[in-house]
């Protein structure tokens, strides 16, 4: 069985950091691409970061410098360090793996987690 859990979120004060955690089943732990996505209310769904199996990450321009993706292959587990949040960071991240990147976003492409509530106040 293919599953994603999201685990850490919260709500903290602007400038905080928090740090999330994507829990995967074997199977999904194993695909090439993980990665972190996040929708604020009224928003699309939008990529954060991902990571690749073979450890080549993106990061949106939003979160650069700020946010650090992390992946252990061997624990089927990913990490999202979150640095620096901003109110803009507010919203449901979720966990998403897929076998190569074009799928990443996909809803029937990817294997997706039920996400975790991120709420940043000033």
């Amino acid at each position: 069985q293919v599953q994603l859990v999201e685990s850490g979120g919260g709500l903290v004060q602007a400038g905080e950091s928090l740090r999330l955690t994507c829990t995967a089943s074997r199977r999904a732990g194993s695909l090439n691409i993980m990665g972190w996505y996040r929708q604020a209310p009224g928003k699309e769904r939008e990529l954060v970061a991902y990571k690749t199996y073979y450890g080549d990450t993106k990061y949106s321009d939003s979160v650069k410098g700020r946010f650090t993706i992390s992946r252990d292959n061997f624990a089927h587990t990913m990490d999202l360090q979150m640095n620096d949040l901003k109110p803009e960071d507010t919203g449901v991240y979720y966990c998403h793996a897929a076998p190569y990147t074009g799928l990443l976003a996909s809803s029937r492409g990817a294997y997706r987690g039920q996400g975790t509530q991120v709420t940043v106040s000033l």
